[in-house]
């Protein structure tokens, strides 16, 4: 028996949440495109998934209002850039938690601090916007040699489209 996809007997706006970001590869598509991914072919070389599931949760994603199709680029709408906060702090606890060394490094662009769980940049203690975030590779990042990974090998600002 297959699982559902939705959360109908919960009353629980984590589960209407779940409902839009919570299956396989999702939250991996929703960081690729922070990261500047936009090209469905760019998101299977980079992810590595398969066909059929990288279409389907492009698709949800864009019902849900969490991505538009604007010709061949997917790209964030205003309610997917407010997932940013989840997706750093996500990020951040697993590399807390479950790595020995940070894969990527968010720094403020404007000063070259690291970016913090709450968005502020601790060198100079100013909220950070997505456009001022910079991703670096870290010394746990492996080094993959898709078009993708190699263009994140070198700073590049969150949100900027990446064209390999």
């Amino acid at each position: 028996m297959a699982l559902g996809k939705d959360y109908a007997a919960q009353d629980c706006s984590l589960a209407r949440a779940l409902e839009v970001v919570g299956e396989r590869w999702t939250l991996l598509i929703v960081r690729d495109a922070f990261y500047g991914v936009r090209r469905f072919s760019d998101f299977l070389a980079h992810l590595d998934v398969p066909r059929a599931v990288l279409s389907a949760r492009l698709q949800s994603l864009v019902e849900s209002g969490v991505l538009a199709k604007e010709g061949h680029d997917y790209v964030l709408t205003d309610m997917g850039k407010q997932l940013w906060p989840v997706v750093h702090t996500l990020a951040r606890w697993g590399e807390e938690h479950l790595s020995a060394e940070p894969c990527r490094l968010f720094v403020h662009a404007g000063c070259g601090g690291r970016v913090g769980t709450d968005g502020t940049c601790p060198a100079c203690g100013r909220q950070v916007p997505l456009e001022d975030t910079e991703i670096h590779a870290g010394p746990g990042a492996r080094h993959r040699d898709d078009p993708v990974s190699r263009i994140l090998r070198t700073p590049h600002r969150l949100l900027t489209p990446i064209r390999p």
